[in-house]
């Protein structure tokens, strides 16, 4: 005994019409015929009085109605439930520091606006972090720059972007060619914590170079990085992506594209795994959002 033939039956039997059943299923007159002679079958019993217009119940029919009805619209009820529920996710967004507050903002703020009742968490960890949440499922998605990805995940670039020098403005950095990254390191630096994607990438160029180097200060917040700098306390190393155009009222900007690699940021996702319909829209709304901003061409 099916669920599907069950489903059929009830249908027939509450709207008292093999056809009317069929329409209001989606599915052929004789599947739900097939449907009703496979339980009378089971049963060894008539379901129906064929010869009456409308169609009536036996006896039998009438007690596994009463039995089977209540059954079959709480699981279809319970199917209903489960899909608003993937639809209002919530949806787990896992970035780095460097990529929340610019670019997935610009992202979240066309996602809300469009599905205001999705529910949206975004937790903020480093590249390493980000990509084992994504692996171990506590996040839906994470939002980095590529790299050796793990076997496990599958990417997906959608935005590309170099690294600039941000120092104070009027800084001497800004008179001078910007030849080497040894220039850079004769300063005092303020970057961000260990394990972050551009500082590894920063001192394993300086130690490559055998350059000294003196990290001053440490932050998680790029934007408070940049309000340390403004005071003169020293310079950063950053993607450009996290400069406002603002920001160069009190900063000088320099870009390091020429000594240091683009970067291809997007989405990780489990690899094999479906997103549920709630991770796809936010993941549709970052393909469209940042398929419309500008962003350089990768190095070949």
């Amino acid at each position: 005994m099916e669920l599907r033939e069950l489903r059929s039956f009830c249908t027939a039997a509450r709207v008292r019409s093999i056809s009317r059943a069929s329409e209001i299923l989606g599915m052929g007159q004789p599947t739900v015929t097939t449907h009703i002679k496979k339980l009378e079958a089971e049963l060894g019993a008539t379901l129906f009085d064929r010869f009456k217009r409308p169609i009536q119940l036996t006896s039998v029919g009438k007690t596994l109605a009463e039995v089977a009805t209540p059954l079959v619209e709480g699981i279809d009820a319970l199917a209903q439930t489960a899909s608003e529920a993937e639809e209002r996710g919530p949806v787990v967004v896992a970035s780095t520091p460097d990529i929340i507050p610019h670019t997935l903002l610009r992202v979240v703020r066309v996602f809300l606006a469009r599905h205001p009742h999705i529910h949206l968490r975004i937790n903020s960890a480093t590249r390493r972090e980000v990509v084992r949440r994504v692996v171990i499922g506590d996040a839906d998605m994470g939002i980095v720059a590529h790299d050796d990805m793990d076997d496990q995940l599958d990417f997906e670039g959608l935005f590309v972007y170099d690294r600039a020098l941000v120092t104070p403005k009027d800084h001497p950095l800004l008179e001078e060619p910007l030849e080497s990254l040894t220039q850079v390191a004769k300063w005092p630096l303020i970057l961000m914590g260990p394990g972050t994607h551009t500082r590894e990438m920063l001192e394993a160029e300086l130690r490559r170079h055998g350059v000294d180097y003196e990290i001053i200060v440490e932050l998680d917040s790029l934007d408070m990085i940049k309000r340390y700098v403004a005071l003169g306390m020293g310079v950063s190393i950053g993607p450009k992506l996290a400069i406002d155009p603002q920001d160069e009222h009190e900063l000088g900007v320099v870009s390091l594209s020429h000594l240091l690699p683009f970067e291809q940021g997007g989405i990780i996702t489990p690899r094999g795994k479906r997103l549920s319909p709630a991770a796809e829209k936010f993941a549709a709304v970052m393909r469209d959002t940042l398929a419309a901003a500008t962003s350089p061409k990768l190095s070949r």
